[in-house]
């Protein structure tokens, strides 16, 4: 079962990231639990690390729905830390006595443990957002010998055979432009960027994937530009993107 929205590679790499802060707070014995054995600090910390990790992506699959996240990375640091720490903070609470010293904490102790979950939730945000940003997925067409993409088998008996432009999200759907016209079809995008290697294009926002042979002009303005593809199609290129397609030549 897949949940609606849920993004394996950037659940993967948060966890990572995630894993990786618990090994530092753990032998840094971060905010006074270096009186713990090395062992207890790493059964304490990477737990806890890794369930931020989870809820932090659940919380990031939330908002993304409301809120483009992608295209305001502040906005999208301080609204993961709030929405992440609250629970968190509890969470640590309540597990940090029973972890490192066999009894309860005092609930006047909440408010200071959650500053410092919101200390590290917002550097692990912050991390998660800027420094592993992704790139946009490129697919490219097959050389000699390699397999052709699978994505045009999905397309109705209508579009077979067409050549496909773009490749639009829609809620659960997946609309498909081509020079035939277009159809919807089920589908998460990030499925159909595996199958449409074979096909030279990119993934030119959150919600897009466009043919590179289809494009026919660029207009360009305010960190972002939108791409007309043959047909009149017009297709956005989000910031997040921008560099990275015209370091590769795409304008």
């Amino acid at each position: 079962m897949r949940l609606d929205g849920w993004k394996p590679r950037e659940f993967g790499r948060g966890l990572v990231v995630a894993g990786l802060g618990g090994i530092v707070l753990a032998f840094t014995g971060a905010f006074e639990t270096y009186r713990a054995p090395l062992e207890v600090r790493l059964a304490y910390w990477l737990p806890m690390m890794i369930l931020g990790g989870v809820w932090g992506h659940a919380c990031s699959v939330l908002l993304d729905r409301f809120v483009a996240l992608d295209e305001k990375p502040w906005l999208n640091v301080g609204l993961l830390t709030a929405a992440i720490s609250g629970p968190l903070a509890v969470a640590v609470w309540a597990f940090t006595g029973p972890a490192l010293n066999g009894r309860w904490m005092p609930l006047s102790l909440l408010p200071t443990i959650s500053g410092y979950v919101v200390l590290v939730t917002a550097v692990i945000c912050a991390i998660n957002v800027f420094v592993t940003r992704a790139r946009p997925i490129q697919t490219h067409a097959p050389a000699v010998g390699q397999a052709r993409a699978r994505f045009p088998d999905r397309l109705p008996i209508k579009l077979k055979g067409a050549a496909i432009r773009a490749v639009q999200a829609e809620d659960h759907y997946l609309r498909v432009h081509t020079d035939r016209g277009s159809d919807l079809i089920l589908m998460r995008l990030s499925d159909a960027l595996e199958e449409l290697e074979g096909l030279e294009g990119a993934q030119t926002h959150r919600s897009w994937w466009v043919a590179r042979d289809a494009v026919r002009d660029v207009e360009r303005g305010d960190g972002r530009a939108a791409l007309t593809l043959d047909g009149g199609l017009v297709a956005p290129v989000s910031r997040r993107y921008a560099r990275a397609l015209r370091e590769a030549g795409w304008y």
